[in-house]
């Protein structure tokens, strides 16, 4: 039996209970692609390299994703409310020694364990707190608007971080987010709560078991790009031919088997678990699960494709690309609020299929802009139509998933959540990624190939050389390359023209990939429900 539901907050309450959960989802979101506009930057500040950084950026997101579904566990023993206050208090303390780090050992301890601890304990809370403080025909517009916060910081985060980079520091980010974070704590008070569970029990073992797997597989896939994914590159580790990102995403599965395993025998033996597996038996909150993980899978391979078109192939500075992306947010927040508004009754199905349509569309847009000589407004209309499709996706999904089982479990339906979301975007940057490169690659070398006014020797030495991928760089570091291997300028005229040629072919391979994945996630989506969740339409975890 589902535990009876709340009775609503008033309008006050309700908006401010919206504007905490909504602010600390944009905090959670927003440091990953504020760092990635500064990695230079804070290298240098520092002390580091720039693969010191990448490394922390890469522990950061593991330390997350591993610790998801032991988050969403510890807010049931602790109360929701009570978990999501003190992953506040633990993000805050890691914003602070960020702010403050001297060399890359504490910048890591601040970052990358303390706010990577603290965003573990405060994702699944937030999902959980909004079925604890609206009914369910409120949590559309409530999901919705919470979500939006976090796609609005991967928006608004190059816009952020090139501000701040720019004209201040860096370091006043993360200063920042402890003065948000304190204000967080503080409106924290207002929200209700379910109370916590005595009986509920900390397996360790299972702790142990799923941030091991889960670690294994999203490190795998994050070093995909350097190491290969199946085909491992020069000088890249392997095992028996194959890559070892194979064998890291294979060991992971692995023990995620032993560890659903491992809990169904604790829950046969009368014993508390880490997640019951047997909620994965349904249907609704399953079809919803895997509608969240394409949806991250398109958002992260957009916001890894369209911003190198700006900064690197137009050349523009972080400021100017988070401008252009900015007309996301604004379709983004009117689909997430204005559906639920507006159509109240609207079948989920139907708005997530539209929503997958939309990016869809703006894919499509966006291939079919792109060419020689385009300049940054050709991302204007992707961009509006992208954020329509995000925002109608998660003005439904958040509540199918919930709702779809009883409110005493959301801390754990919000652990699986966040742990599909982490991996569908770290699978959706590295996808992207390998094939924009490998597209990049096969064009660039077989342009400079039948390029006349390349001699053979040149193009035949640059075969061997740029065989195991070639980096996505602007025209001035092609030239400046060029230069520096002494290459006659005409010659390094023709080849820097086969490059730009193959950058926007790289370009178009990575968005065809996205485009087809769009499609595969609309199929995907049809075992969504048809009617809003209800009280009485809440679909039982199968026994």
């Amino acid at each position: 039996m589902s535990a009876e539901a709340p009775a609503g907050p008033s309008t006050g309450k309700a908006s401010s209970v919206l504007l905490t959960l909504a602010a600390g989802q944009f905090l959670m979101t927003l440091d990953m692609s504020v760092m990635n506009v500064a990695i230079a930057t804070v290298a240098k500040d520092v002390g580091t390299t720039v693969t010191g950084i990448q490394a922390a950026i890469t522990f950061y997101t593991l330390v997350m994703a591993s610790l998801m579904i032991t988050g969403g566990k510890v807010g049931q023993i602790l109360g929701r409310k009570r978990a999501f206050a003190i992953g506040c208090v633990i993000y805050g303390a890691g914003s602070l020694t960020t702010s403050l780090a001297p060399n890359l050992a504490v910048l890591v301890f601040g970052w990358s364990i303390l706010e990577g601890v603290g965003a573990a304990l405060i994702m699944p809370a937030i999902v959980a707190l909004v079925a604890s403080n609206f009914v369910r025909r409120e949590r559309p517009r409530a999901y919705g608007l919470v979500a939006s916060a976090g796609a609005i910081a991967v928006a608004a985060g190059p816009l952020i971080g090139g501000l701040f980079t720019t004209y201040l520091s860096w370091r006043l980010v993360f200063a920042g987010e402890v003065l948000v974070v304190l204000v967080i704590l503080a409106l924290t008070r207002r929200m209700a709560d379910t109370p916590p569970d005595k009986d509920a029990q900390l397996d360790l073992v299972g702790t142990a078991l799923s941030a091991v797997g889960l670690g294994l597989i999203v490190y795998g896939i994050l070093r995909s790009g350097t190491w290969g994914f199946v085909q491992p590159k020069p000088n890249a580790p392997e095992l028996l031919g194959l890559s070892l990102v194979v064998w890291l995403v294979l060991a992971g599965g692995g023990v995620l088997g032993v560890f659903i395993g491992w809990e169904n025998r604790r829950l046969d033996r009368g014993k508390g678990a880490l997640i019951e597996p047997s909620m994965l038996l349904n249907r609704t909150m399953r079809a919803g699960l895997i509608s969240f993980f394409f949806q991250y899978l398109l958002q992260a391979g957009l916001f890894f494709t369209v911003p190198l078109f700006l900064s690197v192939a137009l050349g523009l500075s972080a400021v100017a690309t988070g401008v252009r992306l900015l007309p996301l947010s604004v379709t983004l927040l009117l689909a997430a609020a204005g559906i639920p508004k507006l159509f109240p009754n609207a079948s989920p199905r139907r708005v997530v299929r539209l929503g997958f349509l939309a990016l869809f569309a703006g894919i499509v847009v966006m291939i079919a802009a792109l060419d020689a000589g385009a300049g940054p407004e050709i991302v204007t209309w992707p961009m509006l139509l992208a954020g329509l499709g995000v925002g109608a996706l998660a003005s439904q999904l958040g509540s199918v998933t919930v709702s779809a089982v009883p409110d005493e479990q959301s801390g754990e339906v919000g652990g699986l959540q966040n742990t599909l979301t982490n991996l569908g975007a770290s699978i959706g940057t590295a996808l992207a990624g390998a094939v924009l490169i490998s597209a990049l690659t096969t064009s660039f070398l077989g342009s400079i190939e039948n390029n006349q006014a390349v001699s053979k020797e040149l193009a035949s030495k640059a075969k061997v050389e740029l065989s195991a991928g070639i980096p996505f760089v602007s025209d001035k570091q092609v030239h400046a390359a060029l230069d520096d291997a002494g290459v006659p300028p005409a010659t390094a005229d023709a080849v820097a023209k086969d490059y730009s040629n193959g950058r926007l072919d790289g370009l178009r391979a990575s968005l065809s990939v996205l485009a087809v994945i769009a499609l595969i996630a609309l199929l995907m989506s049809r075992r969504l429900p048809t009617r809003q969740p209800s009280a009485a339409t809440a679909e039982p975890v199968p026994a």
